[in-house]
């Protein structure tokens, strides 16, 4: 592990991101296209190099970690708290830490537990962006323009809290996020697992019907809706799905029992059944969208 850092400065704006993956090459795009400085590392050596010709500064070594005011973890979960463990004394005093990952509790307690002693700051962050692709080479420097952040702030005092986040917010300017939304890690995890984790499972499940390989020429928006994120990383899903695993499987017996009812009125040939549970799930549509 590298020895104790006596960085107590940095360079202001000065990013390093931790992963050129779709998230970490988008973070590190948007910033090359503000001006800012951007350093990376990343485990493949030959994507880094191909960042390196029109993306990034240059490569995060060790000698340059501490000159950074801005470090983005945006691996997998166990590399990006692999990584902080190891690099945590070469740290600058002062600099701020966020993450990328998809869950938030096992994120947020490890690293923050990392940060004790260490004179810089670690906030959980979630950028709402992405597509059903993964790698650099389908990463933009527009992909959070509008998007949501969703931050799971440390355990301060309140004032000290506020300075943290605005000047993260000045900090992450380039990236051009639409809203800012704090929360909990546990509130954060419980809801993903709605929003993202399921729609994954579902749709990644959706096409493994025998008539997946017979649709051609019988589907449309419906489809294509139904099955966008069936493509997926399934390593980096994997490591996400159980690190939260309570909830997910909580969305899954939810939709499991909903779907049996619907299953159990056509079965049955029970109209009024069938169109009361129709009826139900267009009410419930509307009223969360506010229409």
């Amino acid at each position: 592990m590298p020895e104790q850092s006596s960085t107590t400065s940095f360079v202001p704006g000065r990013c390093g991101v931790v992963g050129l993956g779709l998230m970490g090459g988008s973070f590190a795009r948007a910033f090359r296209a503000a001006g800012r400085e951007v350093f990376a590392w990343n485990r493949t050596r030959s994507t880094l190099e191909l960042a390196e010709i029109e993306t990034v500064t240059g490569e995060l070594t060790d000698d340059v970690i501490g000159t950074c005011e801005l470090i983005i973890l945006a691996g997998y979960p166990q590399s990006a708290i692999d990584w902080l463990r190891e690099k945590a004394g070469l740290i600058a005093d002062g600099a701020i830490v966020i993450d990328t990952v998809g869950v938030k509790r096992i994120i947020c307690e490890t690293c923050d537990k990392i940060s004790e002693g260490h004179g810089w700051t670690f906030v959980g962050c979630h950028p709402m962006a992405g597509t059903q692709y993964s790698g650099f080479a389908h990463s933009r420097a527009t992909m959070f323009k509008g998007a949501p952040m969703v931050v799971v702030p440390p355990k301060m005092a309140d004032l000290e809290r506020a300075d943290l986040l605005e000047r993260l917010k000045k900090l992450l300017a380039p990236c051009q996020f639409g809203s800012f939304t704090l929360a909990t890690a546990g509130v954060h995890d419980h809801v993903i697992a709605f929003t993202s984790q399921l729609a994954h499972v579902v749709s990644n499940a959706y096409v493994k019907s025998p008539t997946a390989r017979e649709h051609h020429g019988f589907s449309a928006g419906s489809y294509r809706d139904l099955t966008r994120v069936a493509q997926l990383n399934a390593t980096m899903w994997t490591e996400l799905f159980l690190d939260n695993a309570d909830n997910l499987s909580e969305e899954l017996g939810c939709i499991i029992d909903n779907l049996q009812q619907y299953k159990d009125a056509i079965d049955e040939k029970d109209a009024p059944r069938l169109k009361e549970l129709l009826a139900e799930g267009d009410r419930i549509k509307r009223e969360v969208e506010g229409r």
